[in-house]
């Protein structure tokens, strides 16, 4: 699990010093069938394309600042930012649940599919078909599979209380 998420995620502080894990990863191993279940489906989202990488950071965006997860905020809006050129301005918007006013199409259908999930409730059929027309079955199936697993990953990272490296 170790080389995998050191390999995948080199735009923020995946160990510390003594090399443990940071992020949900340590969590997961408090029970290993659960959390090689969890890991199996980390792979699944992190290959999954179907929808485009800006939307996909908006929606995660939008979950971890809704559940309150100040370690997902940190790693994805790192993401966000290094490779998918967000600002630092538009990151805090986004997980402060302020959707800016220059998102492409892409990114609102994300913010706000994540953002009426995470509320609670049942998706509006009107957000669910503008999804369907923006990503396509497939790939609004995707999106909203994206948020809920975040959701178990803020919730993970709140539970066991991990919090943002201390920056050097």
């Amino acid at each position: 699990m170790k080389a995998g998420v050191s390999a995948k995620y080199s735009n923020f502080v995946t160990t510390r010093a003594d090399g443990a894990l940071l992020g949900p990863w340590n969590a997961w191993l408090h029970d290993p069938e659960i959390g090689s279940g969890i890991w199996h489906l980390s792979q699944t989202m992190t290959q999954a394309r179907r929808i485009p990488d800006r939307a996909r950071q908006v929606a995660i965006l939008v979950t971890g600042g809704r559940l309150d997860a100040a370690y997902e905020i940190y790693a994805h809006g790192a993401v966000a930012t290094a490779i998918h050129g967000m600002s630092a301005a538009r990151v805090e918007a986004i997980a402060s649940g302020n959707r800016p006013d220059d998102l492409d199409d892409e990114e609102e259908v994300a913010f706000e599919v994540a953002h009426t999930l995470v509320k609670g409730g049942v998706l509006p059929q009107a957000l669910y078909d503008r999804a369907l027309d923006v990503f396509g079955r497939e790939g609004a199936t995707e999106l909203f599979y994206l948020v809920g697993y975040y959701c178990l990953v803020a919730i993970t990272l709140n539970a066991f209380d991990i919090r943002v490296p201390a920056q050097p």
